[in-house]
């Protein structure tokens, strides 16, 4: 069997918009990703870490533990061996108390991406492929979460260019969450049901095509 990590915030963790509530597995986008690539014959799990509020190295000066880098290395080897490393992160730099850009959230992804390369595995275990995913843009925040997110439209303009450039100078595969939908019409932060079928329906076919997992 193969074993696919995502590690990202509460887009991927599946949180409903307007509740604090979570999509089943089934419904959230990691849980269409490994039924879709076991209906392909892959025999695939999908590993979930994805934290609420979780940014890239950035801590949050409300809730503790939400700097991404923090135990990313030790969840490699936990997990390990794996194929493939999904990275969906960044929105959360923009929350209103980071006065940040999406230079700012580049230099989070890339210390990341340089954690798992440097992770010790145990010997003979391959280093997994690494994929990073810019959300969509950060729309007009609404509900309880608008406070929170209030500036953040602005602040994330440039993200997927800024995380595409990384991608290339580091020779990680990259895939833009913008190509194929937009954040909720909900809330405009996470996915509406709808979103995380077409997300988690777009990253398969990217997988199958663009990425070797072994």
């Amino acid at each position: 069997m193969k074993h696919i990590l995502v590690y990202s915030d509460s887009i991927s963790w599946g949180i409903i918009p307007m509740s604090r509530n979570r999509f089943d597995f089934n419904l959230r986008w990691p849980g269409i990703l490994e039924q879709n690539l076991n209906a392909q014959g892959q025999n695939v799990r999908v590993i979930e870490d994805c934290l609420n509020g979780r940014r890239t190295i950035y801590d949050d000066p409300i809730r503790p533990g939400r700097n991404g880098l923090i135990g990313l290395s030790q969840q490699i080897e936990i997990h390990s061996p794996l194929s493939l490393i999904i990275l969906m992160l960044g929105t959360n730099d923009f929350q209103a108390n980071h006065d940040h850009t999406a230079e700012d959230a580049k230099i989070g992804m890339r210390t990341l991406i340089y954690a798992i390369k440097n992770t010790v595995l145990e010997p003979g275990m391959k280093m997994p492929e690494i994929l990073v995913v810019s959300p969509p843009p950060i729309l007009d925040p609404k509900g309880d979460i608008a406070a929170k997110f209030k500036g953040a439209k602005n602040k994330c303009i440039g993200l997927a260019e800024a995380y595409q450039s990384l991608c290339k100078a580091e020779q990680c595969h990259f895939f833009d969450a913008a190509s194929v939908t937009t954040s909720s019409k909900v809330d405009g932060v996470h996915f509406d049901a709808d979103q995380h079928v077409v997300f988690g329906n777009a990253i398969t076919d990217f997988i199958l095509q663009h990425i070797n997992i072994v």
